[in-house]
């Protein structure tokens, strides 16, 4: 699938396919019964067997899209899933840090605070156009810098910078699955076949010996149109960050709002 397509509006993207397939449908149609069935010796009996066949063809390809499509929710829903884990370890950093004495204290907190205002205001605008964002790095090891530069006083303060260790640990290993995601989709073979199947499924209905053309029409634009909303969700789920249904930051956000700018 092409990569700018996920960067157009759904509004746009759901009619250019459902329309397209539509579209090839009725053409295909109109060629093979004007041009094509008239010198193809069918009868009725044979209608039997081609009908066999084009319910052997879409059975497979009903089972390929169906695993597909569960396979794109499923990846779509664990990365929302990275996301809150991330804002929910980083909450808890938050937390743990604001235990620590001054100045480091506000020190930590305060880079913190730039940390996630460079996500939400920049890393993201980047995963939307699938890039791997970069510029988070140098603040976390500035962060890092800090926290493992603090030594603990008292039993407290170790336990305290233990926990903070630990969160700290947690919130970059969430961080990593998160850009990890960031190109996550279907490989081009499998979009192959989903754009393939769905081609070969319906030029096989063109074949079929229906007296009205009318209803001919009707029927595969039906299954053309069937098709192509398949084919758009899988589009829509395909890459976790990306067009409409994206995921955004408003964990972060969240965090950011009620926890972090609460507490300057």
């Amino acid at each position: 699938m092409p990569d700018f397509l996920f960067d157009w509006p759904l509004a746009v993207t759901g009619p250019l396919i459902i329309g397209g397939l539509c579209l090839f449908g009725l053409f295909g149609l109109l060629l093979v019964r004007r041009h094509l069935l008239p010198r193809l010796k069918i009868h009725i009996d044979d209608s039997q067997f081609s009908g066999s066949m084009v319910q052997c063809v879409m059975v497979f390809y009903g089972l390929a899209v169906a695993l597909i499509a569960v396979s794109v929710s499923q990846t779509y829903s664990d990365t929302s899933k990275l996301v809150s884990g991330e804002a929910t370890a980083l909450a808890s950093l938050y937390h743990d840090v604001s235990g620590y004495p001054q100045p480091i204290r506000r020190e930590l907190q305060n880079e913190l605070r730039s940390y996630v205002e460079q996500v939400i205001r920049n890393e993201w605008p980047e995963q939307k156009h699938g890039h791997v964002p970069t510029g988070g790095i140098a603040l976390m090891d500035e962060f890092q810098t800090t926290l493992i530069g603090f030594e603990p006083a008292t039993e407290g303060q170790k336990i305290l910078h233990a926990e903070a260790l630990r969160a700290y640990n947690n919130m970059i290993q969430a961080r990593r699955l998160r850009l990890d995601a960031v190109n996550t989709g279907l490989p081009g073979v499998m979009w192959a076949v989903v754009i393939a199947g769905a081609i070969i499924g319906l030029t096989a209905t063109f074949f079929f010996k229906v007296e009205d053309a009318w209803l001919h029409g009707i029927l595969v634009t039906l299954l053309a149109g069937f098709m192509g909303l398949v084919i758009f969700m899988i589009l829509a789920l395909d890459q976790p960050f990306r067009g409409d249904l994206g995921i955004g930051p408003q964990s972060y956000q969240l965090i950011y709002d009620h926890l972090m700018k609460a507490n300057p």
